[in-house]
């Protein structure tokens, strides 16, 4: 899933190429991407575009030209995607949910996979676009105080917390991975427990990695559109990167899968060399389950 460092760059090259211009028209190719009714998708075709921001995990276009402004707001979910044609005729494909044309070319959105799960919702007004946020808090326009009162709101493991759209906005799987590497601490570690030393680091630790990554992504991308939105990168310290060394101390990353998503850790760097149980597979093994790193090599080598 896109987050604030590809949605950043996302709304970085939008901007460049669609503010001042036209929305001719929008293609719905598959209707279902489509959640709002009133108004109707049409009243948006033929609207200046007033401008394109970040709200949470959504990219919004600010459509003008009358006494009230629309707002068309693009999810992307998981798999969904941004790709810019200079041309204005565009032949959808099968991954294809709509393009929208404007004056100065077309923005193809898509979704891979078969779980359409991307959405586009049009709104009117600031009382419309601002019902569609959860409320978490933007920890670039933000404080420590802030941050840690909203950290501390509930009780949750750190991974839930980050990625809690009601308390934190725009992080996801991907860059909390990273934050907590870069702040060595625990997936698992609940809010609540943390001093505030590890909440100041924390915080630290989640500015600068994002920030990190918008200035690398910004330098990837150059005049580009950016069309390898991806969240696996070469140069993640920790997610994606299961069994390959932690870039700090060499030691083997390590990862919880749970559904559809996966927390990757640093054992010597996070928990102080403590495995920490995958669900299903402690479920299996119950009491086999290896505790540290040494266990589980000895059982590989056994």
């Amino acid at each position: 899933m896109p987050e604030i460092p590809d949605l950043t760059i996302y709304v970085e090259a939008l901007h460049k190429r669609v503010v001042g211009t036209r929305l001719q028209a929008i293609r719905l190719v598959s209707p279902f991407v489509l959640r709002t009714v009133d108004p109707p998708i049409t009243t948006a075709q033929d609207r200046l575009v007033d401008d394109v921001f970040r709200m949470a995990k959504r990219i919004v276009f600010v459509l003008n030209d009358t006494p009230e402004a629309l707002f068309l707001a693009f999810h992307p979910m998981r798999s969904g995607r941004l790709h810019w044609d200079e041309h204005a005729t565009v032949k959808p494909n099968k991954t294809v949910l709509a393009v929208l044309t404007f004056t100065s070319g077309s923005l193809r959105l898509t979704e891979a996979g078969s779980k359409k799960r991307a959405a586009l919702h049009l709104v009117r007004g600031r009382e419309g676009i601002h019902a569609l946020d959860s409320g978490g808090i933007d920890v670039l326009e933000t404080d420590l105080a802030t941050f840690a009162a909203t950290l501390h709101r509930e009780n949750h493991t750190l991974k839930r917390a980050l990625t809690d759209p009601r308390l934190f906005s725009g992080i996801g799987n991907a860059y909390s991975d990273e934050i907590l590497h870069a702040a060595r601490l625990s997936p698992v570690q609940l809010s609540q427990n943390l001093t505030s030393e590890q909440v100041a680091r924390l915080y630290e630790a989640t500015r600068t990695t994002l920030l990190e990554w918008i200035d690398r992504l910004r330098v990837d991308t150059g005049d580009a559109f950016p069309e390898h939105v991806t969240a696996f990168r070469e140069h993640m310290a920790a997610h994606g990167r299961f069994r390959q060394p932690c870039p700090v101390c060499g030691t083997p990353i390590q990862r919880i899968v749970y559904a559809e998503t996966e927390t990757n850790y640093c054992p010597t760097c996070q928990t102080s060399g403590r495995l920490l149980a995958d669900r299903a597979l402690s479920r299996l093994l119950k009491k086999d389950w290896p505790r540290t790193l040494d266990e589980l090599e000895a059982r590989k080598g056994g």
